[in-house]
């Protein structure tokens, strides 16, 4: 989460850009650690290539039970991102020795993180959640919980999340919006979302 500003935060069809030029093209523009949501027909097979990308951390998305997680380990996922947070997934994960950002939304949600050992939460949805405000509030008397908020983080709006103490990092479906193929456009995104770590 202290890598880079932004995790691109891909759903990867069938007719997107070439998995391993994507992801070359992410780390060369300064955002080596990708998420690849498992939404799509591929999106394993897929993050298995780019993981073998030199530089490039790739982590599996919408993982939502210990089976999926199992298997995105076994086509290389370094980290496991969750829409919400079980005991099952968070388990999994404390199995597999693998890094687990899973989804919350209220204090209580937070607290029973905390009481699993995590403290690297990704706050989502985050602008249907309230938003900055939101995250504010809930966070400030769980100081040690730090976030990567996703859904609705818009470039525009990266920079004001990032400035807020428990944020990390946010997660950024803008850099690869739905149809997109130009790997010049994504790079642009990429690099200026590289720039708000500056």
């Amino acid at each position: 989460m202290t890598m880079a500003p932004v995790i691109p935060v891909l759903v990867l069809d069938e007719d997107g850009p070439d998995p391993v030029a994507l992801a070359e093209t992410l780390v060369e523009a300064g955002l080596p650690v990708i998420e690849v949501t498992l939404r799509t027909e591929g999106a394993l097979q897929a993050m298995e290539k780019m993981a073998a990308v030199e530089g490039a951390i790739l982590g599996a998305g919408t993982v939502l039970n210990p089976v999926a997680l199992y298997e995105a380990v076994d086509y290389g996922a370094e980290f496991i991102v969750s829409p919400g947070m079980t005991d099952w997934v968070v388990r999994a994960a404390q199995d597999k020795n693998v890094p687990i950002l899973p989804g919350v939304a209220t204090a209580g949600e937070i607290m029973r993180g905390l009481d699993l050992g995590l403290n690297h939460f990704k706050f989502f949805p985050a602008e249907a959640n309230g938003g900055l405000p939101a995250l504010k509030a809930i966070s400030a008397p769980l100081a040690g919980a730090k976030f990567c908020p996703t859904g609705g983080v818009r470039a525009d709006t990266a920079a004001e999340w990032l400035a807020h103490d428990a944020v990390l990092c946010v997660g950024g479906s803008w850099i690869l919006p739905k149809g997109e193929n130009d790997l010049e456009k994504v790079a642009e995104r990429a690099r200026a979302a590289a720039a708000l770590g500056a």
